[in-house]
């Protein structure tokens, strides 16, 4: 919603602004967002128009982030984590061998129950230890199938995203993109006004938003492995967002 004082209507935009120079207020926009408020005028007596802009940029992922664990269930706790410890060494050298930095990410026994019956029953106990490591695209597929073959039973996950430069690459990038589209808006709205946009006098910025890639897979023992694994990841996003407030001539 926009609105102009001084002015007899408003005129709807995808974004909030508000310009004019007493007793201005944004509005909330369509997905429940609130803009930037204009200040009233400066000491000089001078307006502003306050904007916000949106961008999103996208790349292809040059880091995979792999999630693998080992799982046994045994009569008593003392064996279930035995059993797991032995497994997860045979992984953990596997995968250290291989030029991987492996990481513990979760690590816990529980009772088994039996529920059957008019009362629950202790069925043995289950452990699980989990691991992480990171690799590149192309590699993801043969990580995951190093890691099955050595003991892994099952792979929780396996994440296409950015590494910390590419990241911060692309932030650069989305923000610039933000900050242009505000002003574009920010025209648009003091050119209702017959007037024009000059100089930025503030920037807010929100977070920069990723959204990795995503692709789920599941081995519940090694046998069910069988061909080669390979993935095709998706493009990764990173979405940003501003607020500027321009002086308005």
């Amino acid at each position: 919603m926009l609105v102009l004082a001084g002015c007899a209507g408003a005129v709807s935009s995808g974004t909030t602004e508000t310009i004019g120079s007493t007793n201005a207020v944004g509005t909330a926009d369509g997905t429940g967002s609130t803009a930037g408020v204009s200040a009233a005028g400066d000491a000089v007596g001078t307006n502003t128009v306050t904007s916000g802009g949106t961008a999103t940029v996208s790349a292809s992922p040059d880091l995979a982030v792999v999630g693998v664990a080992v799982e046994a269930t045994a009569g008593n706790a003392t064996a279930a984590r035995s059993q797991v410890a032995s497994r997860v060494e045979r992984l953990r050298t596997a995968l250290t061998d291989a030029g991987y930095e492996v990481r513990t990410v979760a690590f816990r026994i529980a009772p088994e129950y039996d529920y059957s019956g008019d009362s629950r029953e202790l069925v043995g106990y289950r452990a699980y230890h989990a691991l992480e490591f990171e690799t590149t695209p192309d590699d993801a597929g043969s990580a995951v199938d190093l890691a099955v073959d050595n003991g892994a039973t099952s792979v929780d996950r396996v994440q296409f995203t950015l590494s910390d430069e590419k990241r911060a690459q692309l932030r650069e990038e989305a923000l610039a993109a933000a900050v242009d589209d505000a002003r574009a808006t920010a025209e648009t709205v003091a050119g209702a006004a017959d007037r024009s946009v000059g100089a930025d006098l503030d920037r807010q910025f929100g977070a920069a938003n990723v959204r990795p890639y995503d692709s789920r897979v599941a081995y519940e023992t090694a046998a069910d492995a069988g061909a080669s694994t390979s993935f095709e990841p998706g493009p990764v996003t990173v979405s940003a967002s501003v607020t500027v407030t321009y002086k308005l001539e």
